[in-house]
């Protein structure tokens, strides 16, 4: 520390020395330095005695109210409100033993589903989402298959065991494609299945999904397609995106064809299916502003398909619908959009929402 030197005279001196020099004061509050307390305000005092004055009252409240049991002038017995014991959201009874399993759907916390690599919770095993009260789509249920898995990559053996698709023997499932940056298939399709849950929802639909991020592998396209039997399913959508070649570009639908062959039958399904892909093909267009798809369905939007065992082993109206190529910079740029992917969420709802009302 610094001494100053008092100069002869006193502090009488050093006034007058202080008057002939320009004195510069810095004000510094860093990590060894304490801030100046702050001033008292002068309605302490008073609000301390108020306070005090207080206490004892409340305390004889508190004292009667425990030798009653009821609140201070609630009236006596039974005058008072009694608080509601909170009702348990969990489903009555228990969950379904065995296969099927599905996913009880979940809005996202934004109420547009699931933004980017967001993950609304796990989702409870066994049992659909608790319908809107109303809205167009009341006493639906929509079954959302959000196509392949974040995590079958780690899970190959599992999901290159071959399983029954009726006219021959596929594998369990597969990776999903990737954008060349590396953005997976199947964050794609949960997100934007995400999204068409949470629309459904306000439009009143009990929402089941095949997978919600919350397995480690799958389910096989044997067992998806189970999910949406075992619901009695009113529509089926499996969302995806396509892994083409740069330069195709565009959304299609893919429609089940006839097909009986073991296991599978899908003729009475063919019509209702294709009255489905029809109409979301239709509002994906439209609210999208993509253009079908210039590489297969001849610019109509709509493929149909006899190889694929999720249409081929459903009993119920059910489409695939390809929302772009990720293997195209141009699409690529909207499959990577969350706006768009919302706008991808609404016009299949729409879609659905169409088929269903006819």
């Amino acid at each position: 520390m610094r001494r100053h030197r008092v100069p002869p005279g006193g502090a009488h001196a050093l006034r007058a020395a202080g008057a002939r020099r320009k004195v510069t004061v810095v004000s510094y509050v860093g990590p060894e330095f304490e801030p100046a307390p702050p001033r008292r305000s002068a309605l302490r005092r008073p609000l301390t005695v108020a306070v005090a004055a207080l206490v004892p009252g409340a305390l004889a409240g508190w004292l009667l109210w425990q030798v009653t049991g009821d609140p201070v002038g609630s009236g006596g017995s039974g005058g008072g409100t009694a608080a509601s014991a909170p009702e348990s959201s969990a489903p009555a009874g228990p969950a379904s033993s065995g296969e099927p399993t599905a996913t009880r759907s979940r809005p996202a916390p934004d109420g547009t589903g699931a933004g980017d690599g967001e993950k609304p919770g796990v989702p409870a095993p066994g049992s659909a989402s608790a319908p809107a009260a109303s809205g167009p789509l009341k006493g639906k249920v929509v079954v959302v298959d959000p196509g392949h898995n974040p995590g079958n990559f780690r899970h190959t053996a599992e999901i290159n065991r071959q399983v029954d698709i009726g006219t021959n023997r596929k594998e369990c499932d597969t990776t999903g494609t990737a954008s060349d940056a590396g953005y997976p298939e199947a964050d794609f399709t949960l997100d934007v299945a995400r999204r068409l849950r949470t629309v459904l929802e306000q439009q009143g639909a009990t929402v089941t999904f095949t997978q919600d991020g919350d397995r480690p592998w799958g389910p096989c396209v044997d067992e998806r397609a189970r999910i949406g039997n075992a619901a009695g399913a009113d529509a089926v959508v499996s969302v995806h995106a396509d892994g083409s070649a740069a330069g195709n570009r565009g959304f299609h639908v893919i429609l089940p064809g006839t097909v009986h062959e073991g296991a599978a039958d899908t003729r009475p399904i063919v019509g209702p299916s294709r009255e489905l892909g029809t109409r979301i093909a239709d509002r994906f267009g439209a609210v999208t502003g993509s253009a079908p798809s210039n590489y297969v369905g001849d610019g109509t939007g709509l493929v149909t398909r006899t190889d694929l065992g999720g249409l081929n082993l459903s009993t119920v109206p059910k489409v695939f619908v390809e929302c772009g190529n990720m293997r195209d910079g141009e699409d690529v740029a909207l499959l990577t959009s969350g706006a768009w992917r919302q706008k991808a969420a609404q016009g299949i709802s729409e879609g659905i929402v169409s088929f269903l009302r006819t």
